[in-house]
Parts: structure tokens; sequence; C-alpha cells
């Protein structure tokens, strides 16, 4: 059964960042997978010639999904296929490993063993390239700081350094070139199941600040 989840998001700046990494580190956890309390992201965002995942995104349709592939610290030796659902303002993740031939196959058009795979999320994505024409898009990296509370399953993520590839050619290079993608200097997002524990939510309390509904993917657009 699918898991959705409660999720807040918010633009911050650099002074904001600081001062919530000293609010977070005293009551939160650290990620066991944060060498030395950080790590770094790249995804590789799927659309069509009609932009639908960005264009949904963008118009704030009620019931949206988007797919793409996601690797950590530039070592495409573990990649995952992720597919992110929005359903009601509550999301959910699913996701299936790939190993680095699989997704260079993706990178070169080659679908032909997505059917046989055996992983229902593979073959998902095999349809949607069909009959949506769903394509490999666009290259996000970024680097993530994350804090744990258990009560609430919560996970805060401090994520900043948002950069893009010109393309998707480059996804499994770890020297790939990225440029800024001029987002906003970092980006909170705060995501809880049942009820989020007042100690967080005090936490990550900012002055001036609203929950809003950014998204990487779209900043990353801004070069094709």
């Amino acid at each position: 059964m699918t898991q959705y989840r409660h999720e807040w998001k918010h633009e911050i700046s650099l002074s904001d960042r600081q001062t919530l990494r000293g609010r977070l580190g005293a009551v939160c956890g650290t990620d066991g997978h944060a060498a030395d309390g950080t790590y770094l992201i790249r995804s590789l965002y799927f659309d069509n010639l009609r932009d639908k995942a960005l264009r949904e995104k963008l118009d704030g349709v009620n019931r949206r999904e988007k797919f793409r592939l996601r690797y950590y610290n530039f070592d495409p030796s573990f990649i995952r296929l992720e597919k992110k659902s929005k359903v009601n303002g509550l999301g959910a993740k699913v996701s299936a490993e790939l190993t680095q031939a699989e997704a260079q196959a993706v990178l070169d058009g080659d679908l032909s063993w997505m059917l046989s795979s055996g992983r229902p999320l593979v073959q998902e994505l095999y349809h949607k390239m069909r009959v949506q024409g769903l394509r490999p898009r666009t290259i996000v990296d970024y680097t993530r700081e994350p804090f744990v509370y258990g009560p609430g399953n919560v996970r805060v993520t401090l994520d900043y350094d948002i950069r893009t590839g010109l393309g998707a050619a480059g996804f499994l290079d770890p020297d790939c070139v990225t440029v800024p993608a001029g987002a906003p200097a970092a980006i909170l997002e705060v995501k809880w199941d049942g009820f989020l524990p007042d100690v967080i939510r005090d936490a990550v309390q900012l002055e001036g600040r609203r929950a809003g509904a950014f998204s990487k993917y779209a900043a990353c657009r801004i070069y094709g």
C-alpha cells in the first residue's frame, strides 16, 4: 500500500540555513548516510515534448506524478528509479534499483529490456515512455543536509547549491559540467507521517517564510 506523507517546502536564504542548522542540530538526529552531515544528489527527470510533468507542477494539478533516476555522491554504482506522486497535497514515493547498464540503456533510448525486468515500476515507466512520450530531460544536482526525528517519522532537509546539466547525456558521468540553476540560496523541506511534533514545528519557523511549491526540476528547466 502506498504511504502518503505530509510535506512543507520553503525557499530560504543563506542566513536562514545557518539558523536552521543550529536549531535542528539541537533536537534532531543525523542521517547515517550523510558523511560529515551532507551528501550530494544527482537526479535525472523525465518529461515529454509537451512538458507534461513541468506544466502539471506549475499549474498546481491536484493529482500528478513524475519519474526520475537518482544516485548519490557522484557514485553511479547504485542507481534508483523513483516515481513521486502528489494527491490532495500529500506526497508518496516508490522506487526500484537499476544497474548502471540499465540506466545507460534508458539514456540511449533502448527500452527493450524493461518489460521483462520483473520490476513493476520499471514496467510502468516503459509504458509511459511509449504512451506519453516520456524521455530523460534534465539533470538536477544539489547538496543535501538531512535531519531526522523519530516521533512522526519526521525528515527535515536543507538543500542548496542547486545546479543543472545541459541535457541528459552526461547523467552517469561524475565529471559532467553543471551550472547554477538560478534557484534560491536553499530549500527547506519538512516531511512527516500522521503528525508534526511541536518541537520540530517550532524549530523550522522562520519570520516571513511561508510554505510554497518550489520545484528543483522546474528551476533547472531554465536552460531548456
